[in-house]
């Protein structure tokens, strides 16, 4: 998401590109911070939000191509990570719902 916010135009800066930045970045980072939380419960919550800041991001990825920005194949290939992305974090989030079912259970 970074090099695709290096490629729009200048008149970007401030709106898309800032957008599209905080978005990418709020992915690991939330993930980053929920893995420093104590409990199963507030680690979900954050990758949850990191969850919806990919789904963020597929949202200007979508505007990118509309405003002509990105080519078909450059939106393709980067929804493709993001969907992967979205995968990945949907099982460490099941995992850590599993995790947290057990430490009840105890």
């Amino acid at each position: 998401m970074y090099k695709i916010s290096h490629e729009l135009p200048d008149y970007e800066k401030y709106n898309l590109v800032s957008q599209i930045r905080r978005a990418a970045i709020s992915i690991t980072s939330n993930i980053a911070e929920g893995y420093g939380r104590f409990h199963y419960q507030e680690n979900i919550q954050f990758c949850r939000q990191s969850r919806a800041s990919i789904y963020e991001c597929e949202d200007h990825l979508i505007t990118c191509l509309d405003e002509g920005y990105i080519n078909e194949e450059l939106y393709k290939n980067t929804l493709f990570l993001l969907v992967e992305t979205r995968k990945i974090l949907d099982g460490y989030i099941n995992y850590l719902s599993q995790e947290l079912k057990k430490s009840k259970i105890k």
